[in-house]
């Protein structure tokens, strides 16, 4: 019988069933790194249309997780999408290398800068941490099969980019957008230092809520004010859950256009805006109250009050921060220990009194609490309150209060010297708020969120008193408090020698090196900047400065969280040195929850980490959830998605496979027209 296996066009292929991704995947990346595709890709497109994807950086600190993977991964398939399409799309990855989490981490090990160890040693074994982070992150993301400039990448803590920090530092000085201010910030009292808003984080927390009398220093004026008569004891309550500021009070806050009401409740009258008396009369347990008369909130301005435990009186001011969402409808205001209070204080000249310390403890000298931590002194607080008669009412609550991102403690306000980027002293605000018009926000929504941010901002506190990082590289007048009038070109000669040896340039420096004889006039400002602005001017650091990039840039990609982060820092710094955003698109991508729609993360125990994925089912099984999931809302993974993700790979790489075997023997020249 005649063998016809000869005759027959058979499917053949070379393509193996079987992916063993989480093997064969890093044999294909060695062999992309040997042939330098990520170059050949960029040199194919020279002279193309460029495209311009500027990488936010991630933080050099620890083994990447879920959501770095997500977002590289959604950049790599835009970079390698947009090359596709004939574009010149390189793409420069980068990291954030100063701040307090890698000091504290080298606390750890060394202790904590001037104590254990020197400041220069310090700063040299954040150093050296900071490239140990980045070489591992850089060999995960690798192993995700993203492509761009792995050997040249961006670091914050390069001595030229550490440079060009200063001299992005110094545009914006020229540029009129820093002052110098003494007014609240948010404090982190484990840190020791002020926090900008991006990096405060709102947990509940249960505090004591107290009402408190503040007597009026003349009843019969008092009453007068309500259109009555009579000389029993008067008092406007306050209601508060920070007990330990009420050392610091310099006023009470009523709203000028609210009405308020002296209601007799036997011993004394109490004055409480109408809208919240019926429910403060209840939780103060009063029976049988006599109204004796009704004023608007500014008939009662400039009403001297009795401090409830110091022998000093405040006044009666206006506020229109002043609501009817809870308490009594009276502020205490003290400016040392609030925004809302700092900035009605500045209207007024109150005293921006802070008796706190940057550890949280009150100064040894202040009355009553001196050498006390405010955590433990708000019981004491209230027992004076009670000993003077003053406490109404005390109970606790739980509510949303401010937290360090870091140490996940409760913060404070704290009245400290700072410097800020001012928003409204050369329009910063108004020229942000026209960038944001300017750029295209994906998905849409997110172009009204940092809108509304931006528009109910404060200044951007940009300094902190830490160790490891940029310094703010000013010379202030010692009696005046000016500025150098040589700072620009001064900024320049300290960029130079950062460039040169690194941020210890500046920390080592002798004033008289470059101020001569007037060193003796001037005081070297030893604070660092917020690495907020590290990251920020990345766009100036980066884009401005490598050959083959330019600014704006066409993309910033990011988690929705960036939103009061990276795209508002950039987004300030940008407006701030060139007049302009410095990008054309924003996109943002949602956070990765579990199956419950819980945020996944390690201590809850929901948590899968990409490395689990890759060793066992392979990095294009993560890259294949991530590119069928919508990224503009909250991306759901579990084990069970795992296994459907990794079925439709295996369906697809078979039907690959069946295709490859068909097209055996085909050649393209024999192929009817």
């Amino acid at each position: 019988m005649s063998d016809y296996k000869h005759t027959l066009n058979l499917p053949e292929t070379d393509f193996p069933m079987r992916g063993n991704l989480a093997k064969r995947e890093p044999e294909m990346l060695e062999r992309w790194q040997a042939d330098g595709v990520y170059q050949q890709m960029c040199e194919a497109r020279k002279g193309a249309t460029p495209f311009y994807l500027h990488d936010g950086p991630p933080y050099a600190n620890g083994d990447i997780h879920l959501g770095h993977a997500v977002n590289k991964i959604l950049k790599d398939i835009i970079v390698k999408s947009k090359t596709l399409d004939g574009y010149y799309a390189p793409y420069v990855p980068g990291w954030d290398c100063h701040g307090l989490p890698i000091e504290l981490k080298v606390e750890k090990k060394i202790g904590k800068a001037g104590q254990k160890v020197s400041a220069a040693d310090f700063r040299k074994a954040c150093r050296e941490y900071a490239a140990q982070q980045v070489d591992g992150q850089r060999k995960d993301f690798i192993r995700l099969g993203i492509v761009g400039e792995w050997d040249k990448p961006y670091l914050t803590m390069d001595y030229a980019f550490e440079a060009d920090i200063v001299r992005s530092l110094g545009r914006l000085v020229k540029a009129g957008h820093l002052h110098k201010g003494y007014k609240p910030v948010h404090w982190c009292m484990d840190c020791g230092s002020a926090l900008a808003e991006a990096e405060v984080e709102y947990h509940d927390k249960t505090s004591s809520q107290i009402d408190v009398a503040f007597n009026a220093v003349d009843p019969v004026d008092a009453h007068q004010r309500f259109g009555a008569t009579g000389d029993k004891p008067v008092a406007l309550v306050i209601w508060t859950t920070t007990p330990w500021t009420l050392p610091a009070n310099q006023a009470v806050a009523v709203h000028p256009e609210m009405e308020y009401q002296l209601i007799d409740t036997g011993d004394m009258c109490l004055v409480l805006a109408s809208d919240l008396a019926e429910a403060a009369l209840e939780r103060y347990d009063i029976e049988n109250p006599r109204t004796l008369g009704t004023a608007l909130g500014a008939a009662l301005e400039h009403m001297p009050l009795q401090h409830p435990f110091y022998d000093r009186q405040v006044p009666t001011i206006l506020g229109d921060h002043v609501t009817t969402d809870a308490g009594t409808g009276a502020v205490h205001t003290a400016p040392g220990h609030g925004q809302e209070d700092f900035a009605v204080g500045q209207e007024y000249d109150l005293d921006v009194f802070n008796p706190v310390m940057g550890n949280g403890v009150y100064q040894s000298d202040l009355p009553l609490f001196g050498g006390e931590h405010i955590n433990k002194a708000n019981p004491k607080v209230i027992e004076v309150l009670k000993e003077k008669g003053a406490l109404i009412k005390a109970a606790k609550m739980e509510h949303s209060y401010p937290h360090c991102w870091r140490h996940k403690t409760p913060v404070i306000f704290r009245a400290t010297p700072q410097w800020f980027i001012a928003m409204d002293q050369a329009n910063l605000r108004g020229d942000a708020l026209r960038g944001v018009e300017q750029t295209q926000w994906l998905p849409s929504w997110g172009e009204a969120r940092i809108r509304n941010m931006i528009e109910s901002r404060p200044d951007w506190c940009i300094s902190r008193q830490r160790t490891w990082g940029v310094p703010i590289a000013l010379f202030i007048h010692k009696e005046t408090g000016e500025l150098h009038p040589n700072t620009e070109a001064l900024f320049e000669r300290v960029a130079e020698r950062i460039e040169a040896e690194g941020i210890e340039a500046w920390f080592s420096l002798e004033p008289s090196e470059l101020l001569g004889a007037e060193a003796d006039d001037y005081e070297k400002v030893t604070d660092t900047l917020d690495v907020w602005f590290d990251s920020g001017v990345t766009h100036a650091c980066v884009l401005e400065r490598r050959e083959g990039l330019d600014v704006p840039a066409d993309l910033y990609l990011e988690g929705s969280d960036q939103h009061r982060g990276w795209f508002q820092s950039s987004l300030l710094t940008g407006v701030g040195l060139r007049g302009i955003p410095p990008y054309k698109q924003v996109m943002t991508h949602g956070f990765t929850v579990d199956s419950h729609g819980h945020k996944m993360s390690k201590s809850q125990g929901n948590g899968i980490e990409p490395q689990e994925i890759i060793n066992s089912l392979g990095a294009d099984i993560l890259r294949l959830w991530v590119a069928s999931s919508d990224y503009t809302h909250e991306m759901t993974l579990s084990q069970e998605i795992l296994k459907r993700t990794a079925d439709s790979y295996r369906r697809m790489r078979n039907t690959m496979r069946f295709l490859l075997a068909n097209l055996t023997g085909f050649e393209p020249e024999n192929a009817l027209p």
